[in-house]
């Protein structure tokens, strides 16, 4: 109707437009300017392509605006010229593109001295990275061309979004092949060099992070396109020269032999933490270990960086003893003297790394050096420092699980009843040399010691718990169970026997603590006031009432949360049968009421209304009226009409008959509260609550043609819901009447 009539407003743009002297500021204070772009309105497009309102939207994205300007519209049309250079509009983008002026202006704010501008920075950055993506020959072209570039690049790396714009340099240019010219000319630059020379004590903080930010993204960037595109016959340039050992060396020279930065040194090890990432292919939907044979680059560390590494692990073992010097630190609980800091802790997450390409020569090396003894030092030291805990847990855990380093030659036993134990020098060195299990066992007892008396749990219980029970399931079925199994073996025999004790009792008594089922038939705590409500159900309370309280919840409130919960319904049916037998004569002779035949209802049954979606209900009002004043709730009152011929049924009796057939009709209708109504009901009389003690009433939320309906027209007081429902070859309505004066409702087949 909006367009077909014309009925939208000419913007005011046009109007202003058509004034010869009008200016670009005059057009950018008009709120609908972008909105009108980006709908390439011609004459505003037509207006913005001019010579000079392009150079003056580019001259207010790379100009410090005046101090005398108000603060709060300072960047105001340096951001709105922003936008319109970024529209993505085609007559901007060819005009910008292919106008070497423009572009020498824009080129210009490289040219400038340090800092730059963060905003204006940004706002370059992002009109440059659309024209790289928009114009790539012409850009690309040009900017070759600039000698400086590559070193302007470099002087301003610590500026977030200049870093930015070189990584667009090497993600967002295509075809393959200018992509592949463009890392071919970075790398004739020697850009991967001038950003190593940034990771080093002397520059600031800010170019050690975005430096480093720009080499791990470097390497996962080319990584990627080289595993997507295996075809390419030209190796990614860049990468290579990240991966050669004089790369690294450098990198490792820069930290080590100059004074010691935390800055740089955390920086540094960034980079050798993302050269150490390998790529885990997928095998039947899991990420596995890449299996023997395949030799994808992507899959494996580069020998020539661990090579590097190796005669530096002798320094970054002495970082752990003597870090860069940290002031004391206040906690809540203490005093910090040093505190663990940001150095020991990649150090850490270095040697985790070190420990998963499972080298020998480096295994060794940190054997020598009992780096491993020095790591668990800290974790104990550190009660508190959980990044440092999980580091610690997943070094304990590679230890264990993983199978002895190929240069590992295996070690058969003299004793021949005993099977050829594969001898693996760091679980050898865990147990002896670092006494694991003896310190495991003394962190426990003297943490169940300072609970005791008081105290808190120590905050790294949780992953000793694990690190525990990740000894007990190697020793049983990792591939160095057998060498686990030995060691413990040749513990003390005090030792031996408090680690069964250990096992068998405090650690089995604390997996079966933290081994809780969302849904399970064991008795779930509840306050006296609940223990009240329901201790005279009918019914178990740690089976039946969570059984039926859950499917209730996964019926009701699963359409509206989305939350699904598992229900035993085989223990719900149990429940149901349990519940009728309790209203059954232990000798009668009365038929089964759940045997399916043919029944016959009650006059009343059978005029009750079916759902359908009318609001004028006039007609039906007296029938109805008369039907709420026999509560059947009340066995006194209960009329023979209300039952199923031929038989006295008790009331909970033909109530629980309809429960079955009806949870599978009304679930999952979510659409009006009344739809819920019928199965409230149910719920709340098979749990032996009372119905009729303020009932909600919603009106407003009942649409018209919702099968809850007001009787007697807007000012009746009744509310009726009706539900068609199958029992076995039959079908029968089965209606809830809601009295608003009595507060009852009364349910009836």
């Amino acid at each position: 109707m909006f367009w077909k009539f014309d009925l939208h407003t000419t913007s005011h743009i046009d109007t202003l437009l058509e004034k010869e002297d009008v200016t670009l500021t005059e057009v950018m204070d008009e709120e609908d300017v972008l909105q009108e772009c980006k709908a390439q309105n011609h004459k505003l497009v037509d207006f913005l392509v001019r010579p000079q309102c392009m150079v003056d939207l580019v001259t207010y994205i790379t100009q410090e605006p005046s101090d005398d300007v108000e603060e709060k519209i300072k960047y105001k049309y340096p951001n709105i010229s922003c936008e319109l250079l970024t529209s993505d509009v085609g007559q901007i983008n060819d005009r910008l593109g292919e106008d070497e002026s423009l572009l020498m202006k824009l080129y210009g704010f490289l040219q400038r001295d340090s800092p730059l501008n963060p905003l204006l920075a940004s706002f370059f950055s992002k009109v440059l990275s659309i024209l790289i993506g928009r114009k790539p020959e012409q850009i690309v072209e040009f900017l070759r061309k600039r000698e400086d570039f590559v070193d302007l690049m470099i002087k301003h790396i610590g500026t977030s979004a200049i870093m930015d714009l070189l990584l667009r340099m090497l993600t967002c240019i295509e075809p393959q092949q200018l992509r592949q010219d463009v890392l071919n000319w970075l790398n004739e630059e020697k850009v991967i060099q001038r950003l190593v020379d940034m990771v080093q004590p002397s520059q600031d903080e800010d170019r050690h992070s975005n430096a480093s930010q720009s080499l791990c993204e470097i390497i996962r960037l080319s990584r990627d396109q080289m595993f997507q595109v295996q075809g390419c016959s030209e190796p990614d340039p860049l990468l290579a020269t990240l991966e050669k050992q004089e790369t690294v060396e450098q990198l490792l020279s820069n930290i080590f032999d100059k004074e010691k930065n935390d800055s740089a040194i955390v920086s540094v090890i960034q980079i050798l933490l993302t050269l150490f990432e390998t790529r885990r292919p997928a095998f039947e939907g899991h990420l596995e270990i890449c299996p023997p044979g395949m030799s994808h680059p992507s899959f494996s560390v580069n020998q020539s960086i661990l090579e590097a590494v190796r005669p530096r692990l002798k320094d970054f073992h002495q970082l752990l003893l003597e870090p860069p010097k940290k002031n004391i630190m206040k906690t809540t609980w203490g005093m910090l003297d040093p505190p663990v800091g940001n150095t020991r802790l990649s150090v850490v997450r270095l040697v985790a790394s070190l420990l998963q390409t499972n080298t020998h020569i480096i295994n060794m090396e940190l054997i020598n050096l009992n780096t491993l003894g020095v790591i668990l030092d800290m974790y104990f030291n550190y009660i508190w420092n959980n990044f440092l805990h999980i580091q610690v847990e997943i070094c304990t855990a590679m230890i264990l699980a993983m199978p002895p380093a190929q240069s590992e030659n295996p070690e058969i036993n003299r004793d021949q009843d005993q099977e050829p134990v594969r001898e693996s020098h760091l679980i050898k060195h865990l147990f002896q040399k670092c006494q694991f299990i003896q310190r495991i066992l003394d962190a426990w007892s003297s943490n169940e010691k300072e609970q005791g008396e008081g105290g808190r749990r120590r905050g790294y219980m949780g992953h000793l718990t694990r690190i525990a029970n990740s000894i007990v399931h190697n020793s049983d079925k990792g591939p160095n169970g057998a060498k686990i199994q030995q060691l413990i073996s040749e513990l003390t025999e005090d030792d031996k026997e408090r680690w069964e004790a250990f096992t068998s009792g405090q650690l089995a008594d604390t997996n079966k603590r933290n081994t809780v089922d969302l849904v399970n038939t064991h008795h779930i705590h509840s306050s006296s006031d609940d223990e009240v409500d329901f201790k005279d159900s009918g019914f178990h309370q740690d089976s039946s009432l969570q059984q039926v309280t859950c499917l209730f919840v996964h019926l009701v409130l699963y359409p509206v949360t989305g939350v699904v919960f598992q229900a035993n319904i085989a223990l719900f049916e149990a429940c149901c049968k349990e519940k009728i037998q309790q209203f059954e004569d232990a000798g009668s002779d009365e038929e089964d009421i759940w045997d399916e035949k043919d029944i016959t209802f009650a006059p009343e049954a059978q005029r009750c209304p079916r759902s359908s979606g009318s609001t004028d209900s006039e007609e039906s009002t007296d029938s109805e009226e008369e039907d709420v004043k026999r509560d059947p709730f009340e066995p006194n009152n209960a009329s023979s009409d209300d039952r199923m011929e031929g038989q006295e049924t008790p009331w909970v009796s033909t109530h629980q008959c309809s429960l079955k057939v009806s949870f599978a009709t009304v679930p999952y209708r979510n659409k009006h509260l009344t739809s819920y109504s019928l199965i409230t009901v149910i719920m709340l009389s098979l749990c032996d609550v009372p119905v009729s003690d303020q009932w909600p009433r919603d009106e407003a939320a009942q649409p018209a043609n919702s099968p809850g309906r007001k009787a007697g027209g807007s000012d009746a007081e009744e509310t009726i819901t009706t539900e068609t429902v199958t029992n076995g070859s039959m079908k029968e309505t089965v209606s809830l009447t809601v009295d608003a004066k009595t507060e009852t409702a009364v349910f009836k087949r």
